[in-house]
C-alpha cells in the first residue's frame, strides 16, 4: 500500500518522511566509488538524519528491518595490482540490499599505481571500476540503481559516419550486468536513452537548485523581462533554456555556430563563428544556460560577444563544470569584467582551487539526489521530484521577485 498525500505534501517530495505506509525494497546501501566520497557522506548524513524519525511505529517490523541504522554505506574496496589492473571487493553482506551506486568518472583527482607510476584515473578507468563492483555484487542485492551526476561517454551519443556510439554501449553494459535504474543529472542529449528502451532511466534536471543558488547569491537580481533574459550559447542548449525562461517568465536569445564543414580538429568541425539571434540584450542581465562546461571558450566567446551588444551582467549556469583548460582563462575574463558569476553542480569534482574563486558557486546536490533514494527505496513515484516549477514558483515568490 502506497502513501496518499495531500497536494501541498507533493511541494518538495519528502513524501517519505510523512506517514509512511509502503515498505522498504530493501535495506538500504550506498556505495561511494571513489571520488564520489564527500558527495556520497553528505547524502548519507541526510538519509540518517531523516530516518531517525521516519516510520518509528514501523522499526521494529521485520518489513522495516535495517532502516534505522548510523550509516547507510556499504564497505567496498578497488584494489590494484601493480600491472594497473584492479578488482572490486564488497566487504560486508548486501544479500536482499536495495544498492544505490554513486559514481563520478570525471574525478581526475584519483589516481592509482602502474609499473612504479602514479597515474589518474581516466573515465574509463572510472566506468571500469564501476562495472567491477557491479559484478562483484553477484546479484545478491534486490535491486541495483546506478547514479552517475554526469553520465559517462553524454557526448559520444550519436554517431557520425565511422565512430563508436560509446554512451549507449556503456549503458547497455550496465543494463547486461544487471543494473535495474540508472539516474543521471542534465544528460548531454537524454535520447541516448533510447539504446535501452526496457531499462529505467531518469534524467534529474537541477533547475530548481540552479535557481535557488542564483537568487541566494544576486541580491539584486530583477526578474522580468525588462531586465533578465536567458540566453542559449547553442542550439542544443535550448530546451533547457526554454525551461528556465518560462519559469523566470523572461525573454529567450540564443547564439548559433558557424562551423566549417571542411576541416576536422579533434574529431569536429571547428568553430567559425557565434552569432546571435534574438532581442536586444543591452543593459539586461544575462543568464547563459548549458549543461556543460568543458574548456570554457566557447562559453567565454558567448559572453565577450554578449558584452560587446551592450548587455550588463552576466551569470554562467551548468550542471557541470570539467574546466579542462585550467582556471586561467576564466581568471582573466573575469577581471576584464566578461562575466560575474560561474554557477556549477557539486555533481563532479571541483578542485580546491575553484572553490576558492570569487566567480565561481557551487551549487549542491547531495539533498536532492537524497530525496531520490529515499523515494525510491520504498517504491514510490519521483513525479514530483522531477517537477520542479512548483519549487521554483515558492523561492521566486519568497524573494520577492514573482
Amino acid at each position: 500500500m502506497r502513501v496518499k498525500l495531500e497536494r501541498s505534501q507533493l511541494y518538495m517530495a519528502r513524501q517519505t518522511a510523512i506517514n509512511i505506509n509502503s515498505i522498504p525494497i530493501g535495506p538500504l546501501g550506498i556505495i561511494g566509488m571513489p571520488g564520489c566520497e564527500a558527495l556520497t557522506d553528505k547524502i548519507d548524513s541526510y538519509l540518517v538524519k531523516w530516518r531517525k524519525t521516519q516510520a518509528q511505529e514501523h522499526a521494529e517490523t521485520i518489513a522495516f528491518y535495517g532502516y534505522q541504522r548510523d550509516t547507510y554505506k556499504i564497505n567496498v574496496s578497488i584494489p590494484r595490482f601493480g600491472s594497473g589492473e584492479g578488482k572490486g571487493v564488497i566487504n560486508e553482506s548486501v544479500r536482499g540490499y536495495d544498492i544505490y551506486i554513486i559514481a563520478d568518472v570525471f574525478n581526475y583527482s584519483c589516481t592509482y599505481n602502474m609499473y612504479g607510476m602514479t597515474v589518474p584515473k581516466s573515465p574509463d578507468d572510472h566506468f571500469a571500476d564501476l562495472k567491477r563492483v557491479i559484478h562483484a555484487l553477484s546479484s545478491k542485492p534486490k535491486r541495483v540503481s546506478v547514479i552517475m551526476p554526469m553520465l559517462y561517454e553524454g557526448r559520444q551519443h550519436k554517431r557520425s559516419a565511422r565512430e563508436s556510439l560509446d554512451c549507449a554501449m556503456a549503458l547497455q553494459e550496465l543494463v547486461d550486468l544487471g543494473v535495474d535504474n540508472i539516474i543521471t543529472f542534465d544528460a548531454h542529449d537524454q535520447r541516448v536513452q533510447n539504446s535501452i528502451p526496457d531499462q529505467s532511466f531518469e534524467n534529474v534536471m537541477p533547475t530548481y537548485q540552479m535557481i535557488k543558488a542564483l537568487v541566494n547569491n544576486v541580491d539584486d537580481l530583477s526578474v522580468n523581462k525588462d531586465h533578465l533574459m536567458i540566453i542559449s550559447p547553442d542550439e542544443g542548449a535550448m530546451q533547457r533554456c526554454i525551461y528556465f525562461a518560462t519559469q523566470l517568465g523572461v525573454n529567450l536569445g540564443m547564439f548559433y555556430k558557424r562551423r566549417d564543414y571542411t576541416k576536422i580538429v579533434n574529431g569536429r568541425n571547428p568553430i567559425v563563428e557565434h552569432q546571435y539571434l534574438g532581442d536586444s540584450v543591452e543593459g539586461k542581465d544575462i543568464i547563459i544556460v548549458d549543461d556543460m562546461i568543458s574548456s570554457g571558450e566557447s562559453m567565454l566567446e558567448v559572453a565577450s560577444k554578449l558584452k560587446s551588444l551592450g548587455a550588463g551582467r552576466i551569470f554562467v549556469c551548468t550542471t557541470f563544470g570539467l574546466f579542462c583548460n585550467g582556471l586561467d582563462v576564466f581568471d582573466k575574463a573575469y577581471a576584464d569584467g566578461i562575466f560575474d558569476r560561474v554557477f556549477t553542480t557539486n555533481g563532479v569534482y571541483q578542485t580546491p582551487e575553484l572553490l576558492s574563486r570569487e566567480w565561481y558557486v557551487s551549487v549542491e546536490l547531495s539533498k536532492y539526489t537524497a530525496y531520490f533514494i529515499d523515494t525510491l527505496n520504498h517504491d514510490m513515484s519521483v513525479s514530483s521530484l522531477l517537477d520542479s516549477a512548483s519549487r521554483i514558483d515558492k523561492i521566486l515568490t519568497e524573494k520577492g521577485l514573482k
